[in-house]
């Protein structure tokens, strides 16, 4: 009798389900559908609905995750994706592909969602939260990373989505891995109200513990504005895309109520004025496939972490060796004569490798990573081809940060010398060259890396001590042929001590060149 009651529930049961093919799968296990064996269905098996069974439970659950996930790799939809190849820029997505070496990349939080239920929010479901997080490898090296989704209201931070960005930081930290931010984002969730704030601030502390700990590079690569701004200025690079990313702390709208300004958004934060004004930026790249190119590039150069054991040394075919007779061209005896100090870095380093930090600011010293037998220097020059070589606020600020850098991840640094001084003027004056200076200075007596120092033509006055001189405690100074040390260029100490004779002579027809010799 009870046998004849099971199978009339199950056939009961199956009938009704026969259009849901997962629940048909889940009664197949048994031999007959209609007639399936007492072991299987036990009694307790049968009282529970069909729906509550856990085949069926376990099906769904497949079903929904593969929903979600489909929905996470497609960002904000077709229609938006096709919005930023218009604008041509790439997805959050296409951006971490190529960023790391091909499959390698593992993703963390990928369904991730935010849990604000104010403002319509609670029927709005975003798996990911408008941000792509997780570590792969960069040219066989472990680096950590996340890329803002533009696609996915408009790239916005949420409490869930800095959350996201701090667990990665944080990983970094304990494995010793760099950091990479790909920004692209709105700025703060609006509808999330304080708790977006506060999610900001947990991303700021986290990028002052991991300074000098990890290298953190920020690329911006669409807008970044108001708060957002602070997160990529407290890393040690930021570069940006010509023409698609900005940086402001007030907008353009902004800037006209207040103070009736019309300017461009371009104008006001774009890549040009943060690479040669500001000063806020380290580099800009046409687009974004060269821009992640570099960051691979620039990455071969850095260490993991501030271990000293995380140096990278790459295998060079560059003897240590060689002769190099083409620097007796490239520096001109006269003092007066300019000529690029790039061009002597890349006669004396590994292949003639060297990746420019902030090559459109400051032109008159040069900063940027290089190679020597296949270990990673920081280079320091003055470029007598702007503003004589001088040291200005700019150039001064400039190499104190690129020094300082370079002495928390234990690169040695190498510094090539050729400035007249500090350079004069009320501009330099009011705009404090004297507080300016003294970071410089500051940076290289504080760094306890390697120091190597060679002058090439011409070291005078304060400059002279700042530019990593012995009394510096550099490890080793060198001067080539013909490298004038003073406290002035010659004419300067004539007209101060032969004042007298030369006022006297002057209606004699006497040459200052003959007290200067």
């Amino acid at each position: 009798m009870l046998s004849q009651l099971a199978n009339k529930r199950v056939a009961s049961a199956c009938l009704k389900s026969l259009k849901s093919a997962s629940a048909v799968r889940s009664l197949a296990l048994g031999r007959d559908i209609l007639a399936p064996s007492k072991a299987f269905f036990s009694a307790a098996a049968l009282e529970q609905p069909l729906d509550h069974h856990p085949a069926v439970m376990k099906e769904k659950f497949h079903e929904r995750l593969k929903a979600e996930r489909e929905q996470a790799l497609m960002g904000g939809g077709p229609k938006r994706i096709a919005r930023q190849h218009e604008k041509g820029s790439l997805t959050a997505r296409e951006r971490i592909e190529l960023l790391f070496d091909k499959g390698s990349f593992q993703e963390i939080d990928q369904l991730k969602a935010h849990r604000c239920n104010e403002f319509g929010m609670d029927k709005k479901n975003f798996p990911g939260d408008g941000i792509v997080t997780g570590h792969g490898l960069v040219n066989g090296r472990h680096v950590y990373a996340f890329s803002q989704d533009f696609t996915v209201v408009g790239g916005t931070l949420s409490e869930t989505h800095a959350e996201k960005m701090v667990k990665v930081m944080e990983m970094a930290m304990r494995v010793g891995a760099p950091v990479i931010g790909l920004n692209d984002s709105g700025g703060a969730r609006i509808q999330e109200g304080v708790d977006s704030l506060g999610g900001y601030a947990d991303v700021f502390q986290m990028n002052v513990d991991a300074s000098g700990v990890i290298p953190q590079i920020s690329v911006v690569m669409g807008p970044c504005a108001g708060g957002a701004v602070y997160s990529p200025a407290m890393t040690d690079f930021i570069f940006m895309v010509e023409e698609t990313s900005y940086m402001f702390v007030t907008g353009p709208k902004v800037v006209k109520t207040v103070t009736n300004e019309d300017v461009t958004t371009e104008d006001l934060g774009g890549s040009k004025v943060h690479t040669a004004k500001s000063g806020v930026a380290h580099g800009d790249f046409p687009n974004d496939v060269a821009a992640l190119r570099a960051m691979r590039r620039l990455l071969d150069f850095l260490p993991s972490s501030n271990e000293k054991s995380t140096l990278p040394v790459k295998e060079t075919t560059d003897p240590a060796d060689r002769l190099v007779p083409e620097v007796e061209r490239l520096v001109p005896d006269d003092p007066n004569t300019p000529y690029d100090m790039k061009d002597v870095v890349r006669q004396i380093v590994d292949n003639g490798e060297l990746f420019e930090i902030q090559p459109a600011m400051a032109g008159n010293i040069v900063t940027g990573f290089a190679r020597m037998e296949g270990h990673t220097v920081g280079v320091i020059g003055n470029n007598p081809l702007t503003l004589a070589g001088c040291l200005d606020i700019n150039a001064s600020n400039k190499a104190a940060r690129f020094v300082r850098f370079c002495d928390a991840f234990n690169i040695p640094l190498i510094t090539f010398v050729d400035v007249p001084g500090f350079l004069p003027g009320t501009e330099q004056e009011f705009g404090g060259i004297i507080r300016h200076g003294a970071k410089l200075l500051f940076a290289y007596s504080e760094a306890t890396v390697p120091k190597v120092t060679v002058i090439t033509r011409k070291a005078y006055g304060g400059a002279y001590d700042v530019m990593a001189s012995k009394h510096l405690r550099a490890d080793a100074n060198y001067a080539w042929p013909g490298a004038e040390i003073a406290v002035m260029g010659a004419k300067g100490a004539t007209e101060i001590l032969y004042h007298g004779e030369v006022r006297q002579t002057e209606g004699s027809g006497a040459s200052m060149l003959e007290y200067q010799c």
